[in-house]
């Protein structure tokens, strides 16, 4: 899942990410994708982003209801961040130093949902392992003009995807999500 301007951005040239247009409705729908995940995957700047800030959301007065929602369904979710740097993380975390493609496919592999990605270069080391099955995509209506792309530069290797959902909020924001053809479809 990850959230791009409409220009390809996912964050602006100085790693801004006030032009993401999260209002309550976008927000509930994160909270129901998110909270039948079975952990979320997530790069050491995405992780610590997050736990700067959802741990203690719900006890601020200012945090709407979904907001309240997702704070609990932070803490609670196992994660796993990937990380060479950092030594320890809290909130039901494990640190894993290196994406290994049998690791992550034993995971894929344990019964109690989906894993969430999170984090651009995390994301460009799965995409370079061939791991990702589904791209949730979330375009939001504004255009930054620079910063960090959603995809980097690839290998130049195709991935086939078929569009199993669109979808269009009242804020403008479009999900697009692909998947792979299953076997046998």
């Amino acid at each position: 899942m990850m959230s791009v301007s409409l220009d390809g951005y996912i964050e602006g040239p100085n790693r801004e990410l006030d032009w993401h247009l999260v209002d309550d409705e976008l927000h509930s729908h994160f909270n129901e994708q998110l909270g039948a995940m079975g952990a979320f995957l997530n790069g050491r700047v995405m992780y610590e982003l997050m736990a700067g800030f959802w741990p203690t959301a719900d006890t601020d007065p200012s945090s709407t209801g979904p907001m309240v929602e997702f704070a609990r369904i932070w803490r609670d979710m196992p994660k796993i961040v990937y990380s060479t740097t950092l030594e320890h993380a809290d909130w039901n975390t494990t640190v894993v130093r290196d994406v290994v493609p049998e690791e992550v496919m034993a995971l894929k592999a344990q019964p109690g949902g989906d894993l969430a990605l999170g984090g651009a270069d995390l994301a460009a080391a799965f995409m370079r392992h061939d791991l990702i099955d589904e791209y949730r995509i979330y375009v939001h209506p504004v255009v930054i003009g620079g910063g960090k792309p959603l995809f980097p530069p690839s290998s130049g290797v195709a991935v086939v995807l078929g569009l199993v959902e669109t979808r269009a909020f009242g804020n403008g924001v479009v999900l697009l999500r692909y998947e792979r053809p299953r076997p046998g479809s």
